[in-house]
């Protein structure tokens, strides 16, 4: 007869299995190369929903951040970069379920009808609070701080992917990030694979947020990137992107 595995057993050999995978460099290689040609065919963008809502998260990250808020449970999630209010919607029900506060969101633009159905669409007891601007305004950084004043704070950084952007958002909203929490600075992966013809940006393998990580994390040690939550996911668009204050 097999051998039933107990939990803490089970726990052992998934950490060796997730060391092994994110050790083999050549599985990650092939998965890079498969990210890119889907991402080429709009296929992060276009497919996922979650409440009827575009979701542009990875699966496998959206897992992570479950993952991480489970454990750390914050008082709110803040979430720079809406898009089109699936992943905002995903953080709610996550709330709902946790017990937790809510979710603020950080948009340059923020269509009027969204707002109508996420409100409608949000679970009930769920604080929501959507602020349009730039994130690096000096304004809105303020409003934002003036609503999780004294609050433990998950954030996700998920707007524009410049250096100079993303670098002062990381020096700005890591300040609001408490011992013991997160700050996720999103699609680190620019760095790796080549721009799409098909979508232009700004943005490129020498302009992106893993050059302003690297600059930001030379200039403050109170975080780490978390290589355990990195070591499950074969597919992600934050490599070394989960920071952890410690």
């Amino acid at each position: 007869m097999k051998k039933i595995l107990s939990r803490m057993e089970f726990e052992k050999k998934r950490v060796k299995n997730s060391s092994n995978l994110y050790k083999n460099r050549n599985l990650h290689q092939k998965a890079l190369k498969v990210k890119v040609e889907a991402n080429n065919k709009y296929y992060w963008v276009s497919l996922t929903n979650w409440f009827d809502e575009p979701c542009l998260q990875l699966t496998q990250d959206l897992f992570a951040f479950q993952e991480i808020i489970y454990k750390t449970r914050p008082d709110l999630i803040l979430e720079v970069g809406v898009a089109w209010g699936g992943s905002t919607l995903f953080y709610l029900n996550l709330c709902k379920t946790l017990g937790l506060k809510g979710v603020v969101g950080v948009d340059i633009y923020i269509p009027k009808d969204l707002r109508k159905r996420l409100t409608k669409k949000k679970p009930k007891n769920t604080y929501l609070k959507l602020i349009e601007g730039s994130s690096i305004d000096n304004k809105i950084i303020d409003k934002v701080k003036s609503i999780i004043k004294g609050k433990k704070v998950f954030v996700i950084l998920d707007s524009n992917h410049t250096h100079d952007h993303v670098l002062k958002e990381l020096t700005e909203y890591s300040k609001f990030v408490k011992k013991g929490q997160y700050l996720i600075c999103g699609d680190t992966i620019i760095a790796k694979q080549p721009q799409s013809k098909k979508r232009p940006r700004e943005w490129n393998k020498n302009n992106n947020p893993m050059t302003a990580l690297k600059v930001f994390l030379r200039k403050d040690k109170k975080f780490v990137i978390d290589k355990k939550i990195e070591s499950k996911l074969l597919f992600t668009n934050m490599p070394n992107g989960f920071l952890k204050r410690i």
